[in-house]
């Protein structure tokens, strides 16, 4: 009785003195409470920079990459009409953020900016990213550049299971392929036709992005850069955030 009294002084004083308008504490937790992905950590991950092609010896020096080595990183691909591919996996991946701090989630970034004078990280860096602070997962998003005839769509990797690396995030990160992928074939992207399997799924051993990781990650290809029509989809505003929606949706039913 007191406390409830007590609470009901306090929340009169709020709103009558000088914090009128303020949120209180409890009004604040409800909040808080009240967003689906609220406790959830997610690692995003825009492939490559756009300064990459700048930097030749940083990006070729060869990294850990899960019990062998790659080069640091690369410099990406890009439309025929000179959009690149670390502009598309950047603008993809701030819409993606916004929508998942909206609702309530905590995000990382393995990049905080798109610049011609900058490089990296390595792959052995976005590999790690996310594991210190156990996060509940990461997405590394990408466009693919194959000159296969008539190559077009997305697909999603997500690693193999390999003892003592990957072979405990394996399954996990496979449901969590499964839900990109649903997500994507939802907002009406295309399957892509030229990965063998023809489901849009591909499993891979020789990505440090995913290999070194210890929080289900998959690699996310949003469709061929070099085909004109996953090209237009990309470079317009509103295929990207069809782009977004769509991995958002497979995030959150991943997290359900």
């Amino acid at each position: 009785m007191l406390a409830t009294l007590g609470l009901s002084v306090a929340t009169a004083l709020l709103a009558s003195g000088p914090l009128a308008g303020v949120p209180s504490v409890v009004e604040v937790r409800a909040e808080r409470a009240s967003k689906p992905l609220a406790g959830h950590t997610v690692v995003l991950d825009p492939g490559h920079q756009l300064g990459n092609a700048n930097f030749p010896a940083e990006i070729n020096r060869p990294v850990p990459a899960g019990g062998f080595t790659k080069p640091c990183n690369s410099t990406g691909t890009s439309t025929d009409g000179g959009y690149p591919e670390a502009t598309l996996n950047w603008q993809v991946a701030r819409q993606l953020r916004a929508r998942l701090v909206d609702l309530g989630a905590t995000v990382v970034m393995t990049r905080t900016s798109n610049r011609a004078d900058r490089w990296g990280p390595c792959v052995d860096v976005r590999g790690r990213a996310g594991n210190k602070i156990d996060a509940d997962l990461k997405v590394s998003i990408h466009g693919d550049g194959s000159y296969a005839a008539g190559a077009r769509g997305f697909h999603v990797i997500a690693p193999t299971s390999r003892a003592g690396w990957t072979d405990d995030i394996a399954r996990p990160s496979m449901d969590l392929a499964k839900s990109v992928r649903r997500g994507l074939v939802r907002s009406g992207v295309p399957v892509a036709n030229y990965i063998a399997g023809g489901d849009g799924l591909d499993v891979r051993s020789d990505l440090g992005t995913l290999n070194l990781s210890d929080v289900p990650t998959v690699m996310v290809e949003l469709g061929n850069m070099r085909h004109p029509d996953d090209a237009r989809r990309m470079t317009s505003a509103r295929g990207r955030a069809a782009y977004a929606s769509a991995l958002l949706s497979g995030i959150r039913r991943f997290l359900r």
